[in-house]
């Protein structure tokens, strides 16, 4: 599977267990390193934030993340990217994330996004041409354009 069709479409409310356990497999380790929290409660509530932003990547016919971001007029952000395990380090995210920033070209805007200091995806989003513009305890506040 060298270059898979990857599609995305509106996450609904039927797509929350998929989404709750995606988030899980993907962000509790990542939450643990950074003493933030990693509970059921929490957990619902980011997966319900800006829920009509979401969107599910799709490999075919098969569920496999989410990307979820908005569109201000002056700046577009990423809030979260997530890939099954069994997915990561094909070139998903990066496929999805350039695509978003073609897109921001195309409109003159920058984007930005907020990621958990010690996630690998660090070094993706700085390939993309982000650079930190702010830093929390846990996470780092990227910008690009």
């Amino acid at each position: 599977m060298k270059n898979p069709e990857i599609t995305l479409r509106p996450a609904t409310p039927v797509d929350e267990p998929f989404l709750f356990d995606l988030r899980k497999a993907t962000m509790d380790e990542h939450l643990e390193r950074a003493g933030e929290p990693a509970d059921e409660q929490t957990h619902w509530q980011r997966l319900r934030y800006r829920f009509n932003d979401a969107y599910i990547v799709c490999c075919g016919s098969e569920k496999i993340g989410l990307f979820k971001s908005f569109r201000d007029p002056n700046e577009w952000t990423i809030l979260q990217i997530q890939i099954l395990p069994t997915y990561q380090g094909r070139g998903i995210a990066a496929r999805l994330v350039g695509e978003f920033l073609r897109q921001a070209d195309d409109a003159h805007v920058s984007v930005a996004l907020s990621v958990l200091k010690g996630n690998r995806a660090i070094n993706l989003y700085h390939r993309l041409g982000f650079h930190v513009v702010n830093t929390t305890d846990t996470s780092l506040q990227m910008r690009r354009g």
